[in-house]
């Protein structure tokens, strides 16, 4: 058996990717959701999320778990090499950089918020986001951003296309509109459907979220933990 162990929905951009490329592909899995704050991360050995378990495999880590799924799943990345190549360079990128996007828009999928301040350093990132989505576009033709298919690559960023849903980043119409094709994804809507009706809440995730502006709304149901 298969198992994803990952973390709120609402907040989780690091187990979202895993979990909607597994879903995309139609790789079976079964699901544990474990709550920020309120359940215990033992049963990982970096007591973060996501963390796949696979028989006697045990794989932690988002990137990981792409290539692992990758040994087994060929369609996680292109099956065009230099699409190939182009993609896992841009999924390590994404993995590892971005960090004044990150930090200045932590994911929450309830939440919609209005951004006191783009700095410097957040509008470098934008820049370099909407170069890279626009030479893949480009590039390999979409409508994703290595192909006419999902692929890892596009799993890596879909955490940002509910970034800029929650905080009205600004990029041009190409971006925007790869970003709404993610959106409208049946396993995005339904990650998004579900972070929604998640009744619990974790007041760090929630204080990184709105730290950097004003919240105009919030849609998540009713707190009760």
């Amino acid at each position: 058996m298969t198992v994803l162990h990952i973390g709120n929905k609402n907040y989780s951009s690091w187990s979202l990717r895993p979990w909607v490329l597994m879903k995309e592909l139609r790789i079976p899995f079964e699901e544990r959701l474990h709550r920020f704050g309120i359940d215990d991360f033992g049963f990982s050995p970096s007591r973060c999320v996501p963390l796949l378990q696979d028989g006697d495999a045990t794989v932690w880590d988002s990137l990981a778990i792409a290539e692992y799924l990758a040994e087994t799943h060929p369609t996680v990345w292109p099956e065009n090499r230099l699409a190939r190549a182009w993609a896992r360079s841009a999924t390590a990128e994404m993995h590892s950089g971005f960090s004044a996007l990150r930090g200045a828009c932590s994911m929450s999928c309830g939440h919609r918020i209005t951004l006191r301040a783009v700095t410097p350093e957040l509008q470098a990132d934008l820049a370099r986001l909407q170069s890279l989505w626009n030479e893949g576009l480009s590039r390999f033709g979409g409508p994703f951003l290595a192909g006419d298919r999902f692929t890892g690559v596009d799993a890596f960023y879909a955490p940002v296309a509910f970034r800029i849903q929650t905080y009205g980043l600004q990029l041009d119409q190409a971006c925007l509109d790869y970003a709404a094709r993610l959106l409208a994804l049946p396993s995005m809507q339904a990650w998004y459907a579900e972070g929604l009706a998640e009744t619990f809440r974790d007041p760090p995730h929630d204080a990184w979220v709105t730290a950097s502006g004003d919240v105009t709304a919030d849609l998540r149901a009713p707190a009760t933990a």
